[in-house]
């Protein structure tokens, strides 16, 4: 088994790393001591085409491969654990349902918006008994005609 970065990855490292040196460590602390959204660090990411970097470029995303991703959030976490936590969050929990699980209308009208960092994806949990527990939760939705 090769356990070596390919070309396209080390590339992906290397342009994260430096930007994530430059753009995000000098303002980390700040971020964390004030509780800031860094909404600058979102734009530059979405500037440099990371927010939908695993997904395919027939959704607006980058294309690249999971372990690009990985490495991008790895890089980002280096400078910046809160800057990181967004990212990985609108990645995997924001953009990720909605490819692997949704319908065709809804990649193609959601997919572009967040993979370009025009809109940010999360992802909502609140129920006493379920915390960060998604899998625990109790929720249910009724149909009543034309809504839930």
């Amino acid at each position: 088994m090769d356990f070596e970065l390919n070309e396209e990855q080390r590339m992906v490292r290397e342009m994260v790393r430096e930007f994530a040196q430059k753009e995000l460590a000098p303002r980390a602390a700040e971020v964390d001591r004030t509780e800031e959204f860094p909404a600058e660090n979102i734009r530059k990411m979405a500037e440099l085409g990371l927010m939908g970097l695993p997904y395919p470029e027939e959704y607006g995303g980058g294309g690249g491969d999971y372990l690009s991703y990985a490495i991008a959030v790895e890089e980002i976490a280096r400078a910046c654990g809160s800057t990181a936590l967004i990212y990985a969050a609108h990645v995997s929990l924001g953009c990720g349902p909605i490819y692997y699980f949704g319908t065709e209308a809804q990649k193609r009208k959601w997919l572009p918006r967040l993979c370009s960092g025009q809109g940010l994806g999360a992802f909502g949990l609140t129920e006493p008994e379920a915390g960060s527990d998604a899998g625990a939760t109790r929720t249910t939705a009724v149909r009543d005609g034309d809504v839930y």
